[in-house]
């Protein structure tokens, strides 16, 4: 089966491609690739394509088991090298569409140097360079309480830009501001994390990789390839009322 068809019939909608990439739209709650941190999980975007065609594909970027949307392979280790050096390079822009806790401010730069692995004390451990762009998009305050102190429970929709792809960047940057994002189970506040479920009806963890920009490294060419967010997100648009107009939730902003 050829690996158009073979996405087909994963379930990992083919966004776009060319004879060197191809842009798929990744689901919440699936691995890219089968990980030792999650051992028992044997299900994955690749361990899917696999089952169904020979053709070499391989992630160019990192994509959290729990985000949705925009992933990108190469279809050639060549495609995969130059890839691999032009996100290296700072060479590819990237947007996500995400839900925080609270209410930040419009515009920010997070420049945090972030620890090597996550999943280890800090201490010791090397802190690389990592800066996040977070814009807010809208704001909601929902009438229920998660703190005692408050009768209603305040949220936004955010657009978040990472200059680099440390691991769990975007997370533990919005934790680092104390606007974590709603329905991560790592890095945020599980009561939030409940209570926005039951409101909008649906568990997940509210980070989508909404976009990319950059130069084709064969043919020059400027693209901007977009993963629209699932109807999910229009469900969470609907439950409102918000106080700042919504952006339209397919076109992202760079």
């Amino acid at each position: 089966m050829a690996w158009a068809d073979a996405a087909h019939a994963a379930g990992l909608p083919l966004l776009w491609a060319d004879e060197h990439l191809c842009v798929l739209h990744k689901p919440p709650a699936l691995l890219v690739h089968r990980s030792e941190l999650d051992n028992r999980e044997q299900d994955s975007v690749m361990d899917r394509l696999r089952a169904l065609s020979t053709d070499w594909l391989a992630p160019v970027h990192r994509l959290d088991k729990a985000t949705s949307g925009l992933l990108m392979l190469a279809r050639s280790p060549e495609a995969a090298r130059q890839m691999g050096s032009l996100f290296e390079a700072g060479g590819v822009s990237k947007a996500y569409l995400g839900l925080v806790r609270g209410w930040p401010a419009e515009q920010q730069l997070i420049d945090y140097p972030l620890a090597r692995d996550p999943e280890l004390p800090s201490t010791g451990q090397p802190h690389l360079e990592a800066q996040t762009e977070l814009q807010r998009l809208a704001r909601v305050e929902w009438p229920f309480a998660v703190d005692a102190r408050h009768a209603s429970s305040r949220y936004a929709l955010v657009c978040a830009r990472p200059h680099q792809g440390r691991r769990h960047q975007i997370r533990r940057h919005a934790k680092a501001v104390s606007h974590p994002l709603v329905g991560d189970t790592t890095h945020g506040k599980a009561p939030h994390n409940h209570a926005v479920a039951r409101h909008v009806g649906t568990p997940r963890l509210w980070l989508h990789a909404w976009g990319l920009r950059f130069t084709h490294p064969f043919t020059a060419q400027p693209l901007r390839l977009t993963a629209p967010p699932g109807p999910e997100w229009q469900q969470l648009c609907a439950s409102g009322p918000w106080l700042d107009p919504l952006p339209a939730l397919d076109t992202p902003l760079f």
